[in-house]
């Protein structure tokens, strides 16, 4: 583990940036930054747009590891160049931003009110491969629909089991069982959820270190256990599908808890737009995320 990176995301202030939008969400990513389906005839040149949306964000002046912790990788990001250097490589060696990719193969169907996630072949060989090109944790997401005990119960163990393979690679796995924004019953989702999630990490051996990617919480300060668990490294939050000023305002009521945004990051983002309006409008998103999870 590159212990430069380890203290970067333990003490620096900044959020984490998620680019990793993979094969079924991208078509939808590139449509809100202006890029129809017409712009790609296949799943190949699908991922060279996004790649070039990509890079254009992770180049922008704006992008930078002042504010930008960390950014999360779809694998094929994972595998291509940004100004003839890995993308791992450059985002750290370049950028000052630690590199995680996403590994998980998308979600099963729904059982018990949730969905674990899709078995993951070859997750060893992938892990030895991010170890290879300098990527510090991964990221897998699981979602919880209603309080359900067995559901929350299914998606917790199966991403601590699989935190412990990631683990063995010396690799910081983010374990992000999301709960539905939507959900009638979120708040009482929540609070099974950090019940388990604390009896996991519980068991944890000292020198075991996880990363949480969570829903903003209905009751605000709600994950102050998690934030101060001493095998958690960082607490993140996702933006679930609330616009990023709602994002921003419950972030700002969670101490301890700092971004890991996707879709609220690229807000107002288009490929149509100027260098240079490209960049304000990245500059201020980042900066209104920073603001918000540095509270």
């Amino acid at each position: 583990m590159n212990q430069e990176q380890l203290a970067k995301v333990r003490e620096g202030q900044g959020f984490i940036a998620a680019l990793d939008q993979s094969g079924g969400s991208t078509p939808k990513a590139l449509a809100l930054y202006g890029v129809g389906a017409d712009a790609f005839a296949n799943d190949d040149e699908m991922f060279t747009r996004v790649h070039e949306m990509r890079t254009r964000i992770v180049t922008s002046p704006s992008f930078n590891g002042e504010r930008v912790l960390g950014a999360i990788l779809f694998e094929d990001t994972m595998d291509r160049e940004i100004a003839a250097t890995g993308t791992p490589d450059y985002l750290w060696s370049i950028k000052g931003v630690v590199p995680f990719l996403k590994v998980d193969k998308g979600l099963a169907d729904s059982a018990d009110d949730a969905q674990v996630m899709k078995p993951i072949p070859g997750l060893d060989d992938l892990l030895t491969r991010a170890v290879s090109k300098g990527v510090f944790g991964t990221k897998m997401r699981s979602v919880i629909a209603m309080a359900n005990p067995a559901g929350v119960q299914a998606v917790v163990e199966q991403q601590f089991a699989i935190s412990a393979q990631i683990l063995g690679h010396g690799l910081v796995p983010i374990i992000e069982p999301e709960v539905d924004i939507h959900s009638p019953q979120k708040a009482a989702a929540e609070a099974l959820l950090k019940t388990a999630l604390l009896t996991h990490l519980d068991a944890l051996a000292a020198d075991q270190l996880v990363m949480l990617k969570l829903t903003l919480p209905e009751a605000d300060g709600f994950y102050g256990e998690l934030t101060n668990h001493p095998n958690v490294l960082r607490v993140v939050a996702l933006s679930g599908g609330y616009s990023r000023d709602e994002a921003n305002g419950r972030l700002g009521r969670n101490p301890g808890v700092i971004a890991s945004f996707s879709r609220a990051l690229t807000e107002g983002l288009t490929a149509q737009q100027t260098d240079t309006a490209f960049d304000t409008a990245l500059g201020a998103s980042i900066q209104s995320i920073y603001d918000a999870s540095i509270t």
